[in-house]
């Protein structure tokens, strides 16, 4: 069935359940997984706030360690079901592209991720990552709400 799966995280709650039904399926279609997190580039100009107190240094040493933890929950919890993964970091500013060239590059025949299910004006203002994802991949993508 599948060969390779592709867990995008971001650390949220939402987002580890579906790494966790991802490696549930891998478990059962004899699947291995590539845990992914995406880290945006450092801006000087910015309104997100975990950079505008940062220097870029200390940005990147923060944003390194966040990456951390949140690949070592992809790995330990693959380690607990005995599921084959390998991790990788990428820094960009598109998270749907550096899903979609991950999957392309890993080899991947499945994306796994979840959604966080904003409707109305916040989707519309904030996007969806797994929109973009779904639109742009021509890689099956299951989403875990």
């Amino acid at each position: 069935m599948f060969k390779r799966i592709l867990l995008p995280t971001d650390g949220s709650a939402l987002s580890e359940r579906a790494v966790l039904a991802g490696l549930a399926l891998a478990k059962s279609s004899g699947a291995e997984v590539v845990g992914l997190t995406v880290v945006p580039e450092f801006h000087t100009l910015t309104l997100d706030p975990d950079m505008l107190e940062d220097t870029v240094a200390q940005f990147h040493s923060n944003a390194e360690a966040r990456a951390g933890r949140f690949l070592e929950f992809v790995a330990s919890s693959a380690a607990t079901v005995g599921v084959a993964c390998t991790s990788e970091r990428v820094t960009s500013d598109d998270p749907y592209r550096a899903i979609i060239d991950t999957a392309r590059a890993r080899q991947c025949d499945l994306v796994v991720m979840a959604s966080h299910g904003r409707k109305g004006i916040k989707a519309a203002l904030l996007g969806s990552e797994t929109q973009k994802v779904l639109v742009h991949s021509d890689i099956p993508v299951l989403v875990y709400r």
